[in-house]
Order: structure tokens, then sequence, then C-alpha cells
């Protein structure tokens, strides 16, 4: 029997078979992107937290067929010895199991991300990474501005260039923000995007508006109206050609995905890497033996949608969370055995 769509994404999102980890080994970060959202009021990962995310990982590694770990921040490079630490100890423990599949990729602002440095991670898994740029160094340098205020584009530059004349086994996804003061410099800056990194594979360009994310320049951010932002896409999108990742299919976001976990670098768990400041993204709490304090109360308003068959709640569970949300009848485990719910 064929399933649909939802049934397919329901699936996966409920085999504890498959895991995938969200780490911040750091949230401190050195820029300061004027969309930003994040506080930065938590720094870098401490060694004990570190061990409970290898000793989560031991238990649940046995019973996995795939998982996924995505690095994230604040910028998780200004905390490379950490991902390095448990990058290793995966590829260790996962050494020798072709039952398994594993993958890693890296949110990164690409500024520390030299071709040495992506070589090491490559060799641990790491392989996929995501940078932003706003556009031309004039435009760029006023939107992720360092955080002791110099530019960023150039450097950036000159990673990425060394990373395409690499033969690194990599991937590189440039997220190129859009907003209404770097649209008239869109096209040539894209043809020369093209041009410059297209002809390779491993390169790709999304194309990404820049949104309200609840950050503190939220109500000076200028942003590309609803309307109109298709005709827009599909205009820029014809300049790079084939590299230009199309719109993505309707799917399930990771935060409503039962086996998708974020571990803050404090140890705090959560779902969703924007809500990060928002309480109710607080779920619980890694304890050092690696195993899981789940707060069901806190954690069933992420899962809402499943039963419904509802592609608005799973898609963005964030949008029109119930800021009081009914006590769950039944305890959920979103990390199969090393996870132990609670209701407190």
């Amino acid at each position: 029997m064929n399933r649909t769509p939802f049934e397919e994404e329901l699936a996966a999102a409920l085999t504890d078979e498959s895991l995938h980890l969200i780490v911040l080994p750091t949230e401190q970060c050195n820029f300061r992107c004027v969309y930003c959202y994040e506080d930065f009021a938590v720094g870098r990962m401490r060694p004990a937290t570190v061990e409970a995310v290898k000793r989560l990982i031991d238990r649940r590694l046995p019973g996995l067929r795939s998982l996924d770990v995505s690095w994230f921040g604040g910028e998780p490079l200004l905390a490379r010895a950490v991902v390095e630490d448990v990058s290793a100890h995966i590829t260790a423990s996962a050494a020798g199991r072709d039952d398994l599949r594993y993958a890693a990729d890296m949110t990164t602002n690409g500024y520390l991300l030299d071709e040495p440095t992506a070589a090491r991670l490559a060799a641990l898994g790491v392989r996929r990474h995501q940078i932003s740029l706003d556009g031309p160094p004039d435009i760029h340098d006023t939107t992720r501005v360092r955080a002791d205020g110099g530019g960023s584009f150039h450097r950036i530059r000159r990673n990425l260039l060394s990373l395409r004349d690499s033969a690194l086994p990599i991937r590189i996804m440039l997220r190129v923000h859009l907003t209404p003061a770097n649209l008239p410099s869109m096209p040539g800056f894209l043809a020369e995007l093209r041009d410059t990194f297209l002809g390779d594979e491993r390169f790709s360009v999304h194309l990404k508006p820049v949104e309200r994310m609840g950050g503190p320049n939220d109500a000076a951010l200028d942003i590309l109206p609803g309307a109109g932002r298709a005709e827009i896409h599909g205009t820029l999108a014809a300049v790079l050609g084939p590299g230009a990742a199309g719109p993505p299919a309707r799917s399930a976001c990771y935060a409503a995905r039962p086996n998708s976990l974020v571990i803050r670098a404090d140890g705090t768990l959560g779902k969703c890497t924007v809500a990060l400041s928002d309480p109710a993204n607080t779920i619980g709490r890694l304890l050092p033996d690696g195993t899981l304090d789940i707060d069901n109360e806190r954690l069933s308003p992420w899962l809402r949608g499943w039963a419904e068959d509802d592609w608005s709640a799973v898609g963005c569970p964030w949008a029109g969370m119930p800021r009081r949300p009914e006590r769950s009848r039944e305890p959920v485990l979103i990390a199969g055995p090393a996870a132990r719910a609670s209701r407190r």
C-alpha cells in the first residue's frame, strides 16, 4: 500500500532507528548580524556537557540506522575543539557499522572555515556547510558585521575560493539573503557567484528573504513584502541557472519530529534553533550520564499536528505555539531508550 507524503513524514519522524541532534558547541559569535535573533547569553559547552553528549550517542548508537548531527551556534567554529571531539567520538564508535548512515553538517558564517579546517572536519564526517552572504562587499559588510565592527566579506570569499580549489569531499550551500536594499545588486552578484562557484557541483545557492525573527533590530528591518516574493525568486533563480536550489518540497520541520533534538551549549534541551530564547522551547535537560530529562508538558505542543494530518502544524510548530499547553496523557520519548519523560 502506497503511503501519502504525510504518512511518509510521520513514519520518518517516529522511528527510533533515526536520530537528529542539533548541537550548539557555543552560543557566542564573532559576528553581530543586524537581523540576528540570538542573545549570546550562553557561552562555550563545558567538558561535562561534552561528555554527556558523547554518552547520549553511546546509548543510542546500537539501535540506530541513521544518525544526523547538525552543528549550530553562535558560531560553532569558535568551539572547534568541541566539534572535533564529539565528531571523532562518533566516527570511532561507528567504525565497522555498515548498517549505519552517519552524516554531519554545519551552519557557519564561513569566517573561520579555511581549507585546513574544512579538511579536518571532512575527515571527521562533517562534510556539508551552509554559509550566508548578503550581496557584494559594500552591502554584505554593513549587515554581516564582525563583533569588532569590521567587515567579513573578503575573508569569507577567500575561504570559499580555497575550498573550491581543493579536492575535499564537501558540499557548500551558499545562502544568499534578500532584502529591499540589496535587490538592485543581486543580478550582478548572483551572476558572479554562478560563474565563480556553480561550475563545481559541490556548490549550490539558496535564495532566502530576511525575516523578522525576534531580534533586537526587528522594528528597523526592511523586509520583502509577501506579495511578489515568488516572482523575485523566480527572476533571480533564472540568473543562477541549474545551480540554484529550488523551493523546498513540503515537509515537516525538524522541530516537529520526535526524533530531532536541540542540545544547547549549557545542556538545555530544545526543539527549535530560532526560538532559542522562548521559554516554550526549553523542554528538558541532558543529564551527565547521557539520559534525557524530558518535560512532557513542554514537549507535547511541538508534536501537535501529527494525529490530525495537519501540515501547517508540523511545517512550523513554533508558529501558533500554544502558550499554555495541556498536560500530555502519556510520556513521549524523543530519543528512544536514553530518554526519560518527566512531569514537572
